[in-house]
């Protein structure tokens, strides 16, 4: 059965804005900014997905005002902007506004690596990277980081403290409100993926036993404190997404949450705290979330959260990301899989993110039936 993709392009409304399309630009990490500041390199890349009809941009990850934000990891990730100093603001000013001439909508990831950065890297290698309980990973997790990079992650170091914690808290919210200053639309918190506000929701990488650690509701509290101070600072009508995860980097197979109801348990402190709409981020957007149910993990979202939802995950290609990475990816009409779940209520938002990089006309390609380029790993060395 075909399905119209008229649907996603009808508006949404999210508190004080109001999207023209369901298509988002999900989050990838680029590269292209030295220093920290985007340059009008950056400004013309999202400028150009907004043209073709992208309803809301969501920028790579931006590291949030803290020493231990930002720095190597894995991939030997370098020039990765930062949301901070006058220099990357105005950058971003200029990112905006382009987006917003274009007719677009655009929100800042916020994004602290956590455990995932190499000490000794980054803009302030002298500080720590930040560990809720000193833990990496599990060192049997299913990854496919290099064998050297995982031995050296893999030492136990000391646990944040209070004043730590309280110090990336602030972070946060100052990151928050110097995007709001330069013109953003709402904010993007990143809480997937194995990075620092996942680490805590992980039981693997929290074995805290204070007020931070603890059951599955304890293990939220860093994770609302982060949504609850970055709301006091942007204000009561500005949305607030947040994106999670099962997998993380650490360990593909790793789960936050074995059923619905322990999703619940995990998302409704983050309601609670401010969150208007989940990013909720898998590996094949189509993937059943639990045993006896077909609903993925963005439908059962919407469903025990009460909020909008958005699926993410190999949208308009044939190989989910880490293969795409060694082969490449050729389009595949997996969008009527996408339309017949969005038809269904399922989903809200739907992300495409290593398509649209391959082409930034997708959107519009998709609308008229027209075909797509390929996805190839040469796409993330370059801005187009």
């Amino acid at each position: 059965m075909t399905y119209s993709i008229e649907p996603l392009f009808q508006p949404l409304q999210l508190q004080n804005i109001t999207l023209r399309s369901r298509i988002v630009m999900s989050p990838m990490t680029r590269c292209f900014s030295p220093g920290g500041v985007p340059g009008q390199n950056v400004a013309d890349y999202y400028r150009r997905r907004a043209e073709a009809g992208v309803g809301l941009i969501v920028t790579e990850g931006a590291g949030i005002e803290h020493p231990s934000a930002l720095g190597s990891g894995a991939a030997g990730e370098d020039n990765i902007p930062v949301l901070h100093g006058e220099a990357a603001l105005a950058g971003w000013k200029k990112v905006v506004d382009d987006v917003h001439a274009a007719g677009g909508l655009i929100f800042p990831q916020l994004w602290h690596m956590g455990v995932l950065r190499t000490p000794g890297t980054g803009p302030f290698p002298d500080a720590p990277s930040s560990r809720p309980s000193g833990i990496w990973g599990p060192r049997d997790g299913v990854h496919s980081m290099p064998p050297a990079y995982a031995e050296r992650m893999l030492p136990p170091t000391e646990p944040m403290t209070e004043s730590e914690i309280a110090d990336v808290i602030a972070g946060y919210a100052r990151s928050a409100a110097s995007a709001r200053a330069v013109g953003f639309d709402g904010i993007a918190i990143h809480g997937a993926h194995g990075y620092l506000i996942d680490t805590f929701l992980w039981e693997t990488t929290n074995q805290r036993t204070d007020r931070w650690g603890g059951d599955r509701v304890r293990r939220t509290r860093f994770a609302a404190a982060v949504v609850k101070a970055v709301r006091e600072a942007i204000g009561g009508a500005v949305p607030i997404m947040f994106r999670y995860s099962q997998w993380k980097l650490q360990d593909y197979n790793a789960r936050i949450a074995s059923t619905p109801q322990e999703l619940e348990t995990l998302l409704r402190p983050l309601v609670d705290a401010g969150v208007d709409v989940f990013d909720a981020s898998t590996r094949v957007f189509s993937a059943p979330a639990f045993e006896g149910s077909d609903m993925t993990l963005a439908g059962w979202t919407k469903r025990v959260s009460g909020k909008p939802a958005m699926a993410v995950g190999g949208v308009g290609l044939s190989r989910d990301l880490m293969s795409s990475m060694a082969e490449g990816a050729m389009p595949v009409n997996n969008l009527d899989q996408a339309l017949a779940r969005f038809e269904r209520g399922e989903f809200d938002l739907l992300a495409v993110g290593r398509s649209l990089l391959a082409d930034p006309e997708w959107a519009l390609k998709a609308r008229r039936g027209e075909p797509f380029k390929p996805f190839s790993p040469e796409h993330f060395g370059q801005l187009d």
